[in-house]
Parts: structure tokens; sequence; C-alpha cells
């Protein structure tokens, strides 16, 4: 068993632009990963489980809609304090930060800002406490980039309507008591429905064989002719920009929590360094070496800054998507190329469980693609500078 000795790396002075609370929900969930998640993230990894015990511990931290109001369940924390909770998780493992990612901001979220009040006072209380865990149904077989092309769809019958279709690579699909899914009525409209475990014709068969994302639950949400009351349906906004509104919370987020895969690289690669004699000498005395760590810690420091600078955006409501897009990327770029400098700082031993730096390599190159692929966000940067759509 691995015991976490991470404390942090801040080498622009970072903490002197958080608050003192900022501080304490930030120190309050990493010792909670570094006591609950460190010592058995390897295991759960290898094993292809996620621990579900964990959630109620998740819930207590606040990693469950800490944006959301209290009279909803929330803890009504501000967007950076959600940003260092996602970094605190990721920094031990990706699959995690998914977990509490998809949660707050694909399910807590569109129901806090689309939903009506019924809808919140049902489901947001038990969602932020872990009680009840939600997914995200938005990619299909078929349509992932281009989640407009969906062909799930609804049809009205009554008091219901009847969904038909399926969605795949959702996180948290097999064990959520909720679904929060987008499909299109007899129009094209596009829409999002509640849509409860135990409804006559939803499963959520598990999908296998990842060799990414390992502690994190992946499935599929598979539609029958399921009745779902239009009570389930969100009323306050419908088309496609509702769940990408959803996915901005979600990769703004990913922004924050890609640093945390970084940082614990970053800080393995630089203990190994001082620890690890070759030619008489520790590893960190060479130049190629102190190369490798130097540019670590510098592009760790500027998507620190980057995203420090979106989270001051987001709280004033004056964030873009297009800002967002630049921070996703850019810091999943940084992470992963990180990952893999530190691996080859290690030799063989970075391949071993008993050093994280595999993992966090492996689930990093999901981590790339889900919620907008690399090129993807190029191309939503490129749009946004010259004008012109590049994806039509």
């Amino acid at each position: 068993m691995r015991t976490d000795l991470y404390t942090g790396h801040d080498y622009f002075n970072m903490d002197d632009l958080l608050s003192e609370e900022h501080k304490l929900i930030r120190d309050a969930a990493r010792a909670w990963v570094k006591q609950e998640v460190s010592p058995i993230i390897e295991d759960a990894a290898e094993n292809q489980v996620f621990p579900q015990h964990l959630l109620p511990g998740l819930g207590a931290i606040g990693a469950f809609g800490p944006y959301i109001p209290e009279e909803y369940g929330g803890a009504g924390l501000d967007q950076i304090s959600y940003g260092l909770i996602m970094q605190e998780l990721e920094r031990c493992d990706s699959g995690l930060r998914s977990t509490a990612s998809v949660q707050s901001s694909l399910v807590m979220y569109p129901i806090w800002k689309y939903g009506s009040e019924e809808q919140k006072m049902k489901y947001l209380p038990k969602l932020a406490t872990g009680e009840w865990i939600g997914c995200f149904g938005l990619t299909e077989p078929d349509h992932g980039s281009n989640p407009g092309g969906m062909v799930t769809n609804f049809v009205e019958d009554g008091d219901h309507v009847i969904l038909n279709g399926a969605k795949m690579w959702i996180s948290n699909a097999p064990f959520a008591e909720i679904a929060v899914v987008w499909a299109k009525d007899e129009s094209g409209r596009i829409h999002g429905l509640i849509v409860e475990r135990g409804m006559e014709g939803f499963t959520t068969p598990t999908m296998k064989g990842k060799w990414s994302l390992r502690a994190s639950d992946t499935g599929e949400l598979i539609f029958d002719n399921v009745r779902v009351p239009k009570a389930n349906i969100l009323p306050l906004k419908s088309g496609l920009g509702a769940p990408l509104g959803c996915l901005d919370s979600a990769r703004y987020g990913i922004a924050w929590g890609a640093i945390g895969a970084a940082l614990d690289c970053y800080d393995t690669a630089l203990r190994y360094s001082k620890e690890r004699i070759q030619f008489g000498k520790p590893i960190a005395a060479f130049q190629l070496q102190q190369k490798k760590l130097a540019e670590m810690i510098t592009e760790i420091t500027k998507a620190q800054l980057l995203t420090h600078r979106l989270g001051t955006l987001r709280n004033e409501g004056r964030a873009t998507s297009a800002q967002i897009s630049m921070a996703k990327r850019n810091n999943v770029d940084m992470a992963i190329t990180i990952a893999r400098e530190a691996r080859q700082m290690l030799g063989a031993m970075g391949i071993m469980n008993e050093y994280p730096i595999m993992r966090h390599m492996m689930n990093l190159e999901s981590v790339i693609t889900y919620e907008g692929t690399h090129d993807i966000h190029l191309l939503i940067t490129g749009m946004d500078i010259t004008g012109e759509n590049a994806f039509k």
C-alpha cells in the first residue's frame, strides 16, 4: 500500500489569491483523499471497480454540487471552491473526479438551472449527499462530437412520453439512480428528461475492457419504449444549448482537475529524482532531468494562473464557452505531457503500480477525449477568434 506523501506545489504563490475558506475547503478535500482514497486507488484501478463506499464521503466534503444553493442541499460555494475540490480529487485519480464532475455539472447543474422547483426539491438534496447518484446521457454510439445528430427520441402519450434510443460511454451509469437524458421530440427539438432507475425498459449495462478510468464505472443507457412522466422533462431550457451549458460546467471542472493529475506526476518525479542514484549522484543533479522538472513546474504554473482567472470570470458570470474550451484543452494536454515525461524519469519503475504515473497517463487519454476532444476544442477557439465555422 503506497503512502501518499503529497503536500502541494505553489511556485507563484497562488495561495495568496485564495481566501481562507478556499484553503480550508481544499485542505479538507486533500486530507480526505489521502486518508480514504489513496490507500485503495491502485487496487480499485487494477480490479476495474469503483469503490462505491466513498460516495457518502464525497458528499461530506462538498464534492457533489458545491455551488448549488444551500436551500437545495448544496454548500453554496463559489466556482473556485468547486475547482479546488476537483483538483484534489483528480490529484488522486481522474475516475474519482469524473464521478464527482458528472454528479455536479451534468446532473445537479441542469436540474438546478433548467428544472422546476418540484424537480429541484425532489432530486438535488439526495444528490448532494451522495444518497442518490446520477448520470448524463448525451453521447450516442454514432454521435460523439456531433451531439446534435442524436437519434434518441420521444413521442407523447398522454401524461407521459415514450423514450427510445441508446447512449454510450456514460460515467456512473451502472449504479446511478437517475439519468439526465437528452432526446429529440417529434419536431426534432432537444429536451432534457430525468429517467429513474426502475422505469420499465430502462437498462444500464456496464462497459468492460477499459484500459483507462478503470476506477470509474462506465456503462450504456438503453431505452426501449420507456414511459417517462411529462413532469420529468426539464422545463426551463431546450435545444442543443441546454446540454452544452452543462458541458461548460464540466469542462471547467476538468481544467482544474487536470492540474491535480499533473501535480501528482510532477511530485512523484521530483521525489524519485532526489532518491534515485546513478553514476554516483541523484538523477536530480543531471541537467536533462532538471530540464524536465523545470518545464513541468513552469507548465503547471501557467495552467494554475489560467484556471484561477477563469474561475474569477465564472464567479462574475463573464466566462465564455470558448475560454472554458481553451482552459480544458490546454490543461489536459499539459497534464498528459507531464505524465509521459514523469514516466520516463522513473524509467522502468514508471510503469509499476508502486507509483501513480502510469495510471494517470492512461486516465488522461480519456480526459483528453471526453467533454470535447482535443481537436474539437481547438476548432472552438479557432471559430471564436476568426468568426468562421470549421465544423460545417
